[in-house]
């Protein structure tokens, strides 16, 4: 990665960098892109994922259902014809 780069992202940043980091961080960076450059050229999985456990429809039904009693929620509650009533917003 170009050390330029580097440094205006660190000014982005407010991050004050040496120039031995500079150097550091530029040549780190540009060791990872070039990992993600490797992994870009691998070849696909042609369908066998590399999750052991499948995934399937996680989601469920959307029932509503009451627990509690309003009632009972209320009982020890500040409240104004069965509002609760929180702080005013300016």
């Amino acid at each position: 990665m170009d050390r330029e780069i580097v440094a205006r992202v660190a000014k982005a940043s407010h991050i004050k960098l040496t120039d031995e980091e500079l150097e550091r961080y530029s040549k780190d960076l540009g060791d990872i892109l070039d990992y993600f450059a490797i992994l870009d050229e691998a070849p696909d999985h042609e369908g066998a994922g590399v999750n052991p456990v499948e995934i399937a429809d996680v989601l469920r039904d959307d029932v509503p259902e009451e627990k509690f009693a309003s009632e009972d929620l209320l009982r020890d509650m500040k409240t104004y014809d069965n509002y609760i009533r929180g702080p005013k917003l300016v």
